[in-house]
């Protein structure tokens, strides 16, 4: 097998490493917005060097000592009296990296702690989507710091200008410092209120990669799994927490029948036509562990759980008419309690037509209608739509998937309802 180039190596270090080496960073000058930047100059110096040089030994240490480097530089030119670098010089004259060093040598003696490390990354998840940043800059800062995607990455996710990534990822650091919000791990309480803010904006990004917005294709499998692999990591951080258990669950049945999703050509498969031979059973089982975690005994399942019990009861299913739709009901019943929304009632009514008929799902999507909800959103006419087609009123049917169709952003979606019109005529 050939060696991986410079370039690449450093890409792949950065994928895997960019969180740590950033919260390390962020511990050692005790400021998150210096760390994120002097994390990406040392990236951008290890993309001039190791092509050229070759990849080091450790190329975690050797990035995370030019961060240091860099850090001294940028103290030592706020002010040669000042005392927090006065204290760094002295800590790094006793072992650590002295300015002006090789970076590529002394790397090999950076350690890492595991302990530490956890307690970097898990902080520096909970600043990323701390409460005080919009949920666009949450989700931007999220994939950018722990995640490591590059501003270019997160743009192409989302289908919207690279300017406007850089835009947010700025914003919201200028936000966290003008709060003053320290790198650190919350305490027990205070990360037990803000744990819904960081799997809010993982669940965001799942669901933007497993049902995309907008452009071609329907499924964007690099956001889906980033999403998978961040549920994944903060599963490891806090694993006395059932409802990052539940996440995880609910991602993984979910990303299980990616597989059968779409068609040679991309177009999307309803569920009902899905060859459920393709689903990823390690996938399922996988997401069934998780949910075995989510079930603590006497405290029963959250809002993430709950929908990861509604895919167990998909991923359990030999076929839709197989599928225990009335248990499904209940769960979404249970889940409209816990969590209210639009679109878990929209979800509800699709299970009450599957379990009891079109007709008694109809009064539901009614509803959401006279409230207005949704008004942007090409699901709820999409829903009343299909159900107004299976009770034979096919007038009303076609002006809906006329609405839903004008309302579809996403190539794949739309040609659905494209055929389902044409069915109807």
């Amino acid at each position: 097998m050939a060696e991986p180039t410079g370039r690449d190596a450093v890409a792949a270090v950065w994928r895997i490493e960019s969180a740590r080496i950033v919260g390390a960073l962020a511990r050692y000058t005790g400021d998150f917005t210096l760390a994120e930047d002097l994390a990406q100059e040392a990236l951008a110096e290890a993309l001039v060097t190791w092509p050229r040089e070759g990849v080091p030994r450790n190329p975690a240490g050797w990035l995370l000592t030019v961060g240091r480097r860099r850090a001294i530089d940028a103290f030592r030119r706020r002010s040669a009296l000042d005392e927090r670098y006065a204290a760094l010089a002295h800590g790094l004259s006793e072992g650590g990296v002295a300015s002006g060093a090789d970076p590529a040598r002394d790397a090999e003696d950076v350690l890492w702690d595991p302990d530490q490390i956890d307690d970097d990354v898990l902080a520096l998840m909970f600043i990323s989507c701390h409460p005080v940043l919009s949920r666009e800059a949450r989700v931007a800062l999220t994939l950018r710091v722990v995640g490591g995607l590059t501003s270019d990455e997160i743009a192409k996710a989302f289908l919207i200008p690279t300017a406007t990534v850089q835009a947010r990822i700025t914003r919201a650091k200028k936000t966290l410092g003008a709060a003053r919000v320290p790198f650190a791990v919350p305490s027990a309480a205070e990360r037990t209120e803000r744990l819904g803010s960081v799997l809010s904006v993982i669940y965001l990004i799942f669901t933007e990669g497993s049902s995309a917005s907008s452009g071609n294709d329907l499924i964007r499998l690099d956001l889906a799994r980033e999403a998978q692999r961040l549920a994944r990591v903060l599963t490891r951080l806090v694993p006395d927490e059932p409802e990052a258990y539940g996440l995880l669950a609910l991602l993984e049945l979910t990303a299980a029948r990616f597989p059968a999703r779409t068609g040679p050509d991309g177009e999307p498969v309803l569920l009902e036509h899905q060859d459920r031979r393709r689903w990823d059973r390690a996938a399922i089982r996988r997401g069934r562990a998780a949910l075995a975690r989510a079930e603590q005994p006497g405290r029963g399942l959250g809002a993430y759980g709950l929908q990861a019990a509604i895919a167990e009861c998909h991923a359990a299913a030999t076929s839709v008419e197989a599928t225990n739709w009335e248990r499904i009901v209940l769960l979404y019943e249970a889940l409209g309690r816990l969590a209210p929304s639009p679109v878990v009632d929209l979800n509800r009514a699709v299970a009450v037509c599957m379990a009891q008929g079109p007709a008694a799902a109809l009064p539901i999507v009614d509803e959401l209608v006279a409230a207005q909800a949704l008004p942007n959103s090409h699901l709820l006419p999409s829903v009343r739509g299909e159900l107004l087609t299976r009770l034979g009123r096919t007038d009303q049917a076609r002006t809906e998937l006329q609405t839903a169709l004008r309302l579809c952003g996403n190539k794949r979606e739309r040609a659905v309802l494209e055929r389902k019109l044409a069915d109807l005529d």
